[in-house]
This record gives C-alpha cells, sequence and structure tokens, in this order.
C-alpha cells in the first residue's frame, strides 16, 4: 500500500490507499464541522472504524458521506475484541479509532488497544482535530504555558478533597471534566481545597449552541 503524501503543501489525495495501523481520529466534540479533511479522508479509507456508540457514530458518517463499516469498540467489549483487532492488524487493515466526542484515548480506555497494537509491532497513527479539553484552558483566559489534565474526579466528597489536595502545589493551571449533576459539590470542595480566592473558568455545550464559559474564583462560581 502507498502511503498519502504528508509533505504540509501537498494535494489532498483520498483516492491513495493508507498504510496499515491503528488510526487514532479526532471528531468533533458537537458542531459536526469542527472535523479535519485529513480525518474525513481517514475515515472514508478505513476497512473498520472502531467507535464507543455506533448510533452516535453513524451520525456523524452519515454528515460527511462516508460509508465505512462501523463497529463498537468499548470499556465492555474490549478485552474480547482486541485479539481479533490485532489480527486485522497483522493482516494488513487500516484500522480508525474514534471516541464519541472529540480525541480518543484522552479521558477514555482507547490507550489499552493502542499500547496492545504497538507491543505487537504495528503503526498507531494520530489524526489530530478538537478536544474538549483544550476548547476549554483556551476559552477559559487562564494560564495555558503550563497547565495538568486530571480528568474526572472522584464522585465522593472525601475521596475528591484528597485528590484535590494531592494537586494543590501543582505549579500550572488544572484541567477537569465534570459532569453537571456533581459540578456544585465538585466546585465547593475545590474552593475549600485550593482555596476560595483562586481563579477558575467553567465551560459547557462547547461548540453547540447553548455554549457558555463562565469565569470568576472557585468561590464565586460555587455560589452562582
Amino acid at each position: 500500500m502507498s502511503r498519502a503524501s504528508n509533505e504540509p503543501n501537498s494535494p489532498i489525495d483520498a483516492s491513495q490507499a493508507l498504510d496499515p495501523g491503528l488510526y487514532i481520529v479526532a471528531t468533533p466534540i458537537g458542531n459536526l464541522r469542527d472535523i479535519t479533511l485529513r480525518a474525513i479522508d481517514t475515515l472514508r479509507a478505513a476497512d473498520e472504524i472502531l467507535a464507543e456508540d455506533t448510533r452516535v457514530a453513524r451520525r456523524l458518517m452519515d454528515a460527511h458521506n462516508i460509508r465505512a463499516k462501523v463497529t463498537p469498540y468499548h470499556d465492555h467489549n474490549g478485552a474480547k475484541r482486541r485479539p481479533e483487532i490485532l489480527q486485522k492488524l497483522s493482516d494488513g487493515a487500516v484500522i480508525a479509532q474514534i471516541s464519541d466526542a472529540g480525541t480518543p484515548m484522552v479521558s477514555d480506555p482507547g490507550w489499552k488497544l493502542a499500547r496492545e497494537a504497538l507491543d505487537a509491532g504495528h503503526r498507531v497513527i494520530p489524526v489530530p482535530g478538537a478536544s474538549a479539553m483544550l476548547a476549554g484552558l483556551v476559552a477559559s483566559g487562564l494560564a495555558s504555558d503550563r497547565f495538568m489534565f486530571c480528568g474526572f474526579l472522584p464522585p465522593k466528597s472525601g475521596a475528591r478533597k484528597r485528590a484535590l489536595s494531592d494537586l494543590s502545589n501543582v505549579p500550572g493551571t488544572l484541567v477537569f471534566y465534570e459532569s453537571g449533576p456533581r459540578l456544585v459539590d465538585c466546585l465547593k470542595d475545590a474552593a475549600e481545597t485550593l482555596g476560595g480566592d483562586r481563579e477558575a473558568a467553567i465551560s459547557r455545550e462547547l461548540t453547540k449552541l447553548f455554549e457558555e464559559t463562565r469565569r470568576g474564583t472557585l468561590r464565586e462560581l460555587a455560589s452562582h
């Protein structure tokens, strides 16, 4: 198989075959137009697309006229499916992996497949694009020259405070994911542990119709 040219100024030619390997493809976090031309080319050329939820994936595929085979790959079937996927890679397949939104392997279990693929000698190729973590960071107005992505905090207050305490001396902006129902309690614990006057920002519905970023101190955000 021949690899499509990756020179910066090379023309787009989706007809060229991709090299075998596992392609980690970023997809939109809301707005379906936030997908790169390379991501569309890769998904169209893939022998198989692995998706967390095939129904979510199909909406994206239909929006961009992508007809590749889509199969489920997630927490519950990952261990069972990985040997089969690794065999397909050994046979020369082009496998694309996507998450429900954003960049796979950022706060999701996709890294296990990538790790096993690399251990087996296969190529793992990132196809970068949308990321909720980075979108929220740049919208926050907080320092972005040094930051740490911390994923989801524990759901129980005691464990959450201990986790926040462990992060209190990190010299940079801390980035978390959190669900709506737990947000108030999380902000209160953060204010108590990290300091109520610490500057913070909360983003929701990024790239969607009701996108909002609210900025203030942890105390102010918890009160709001």
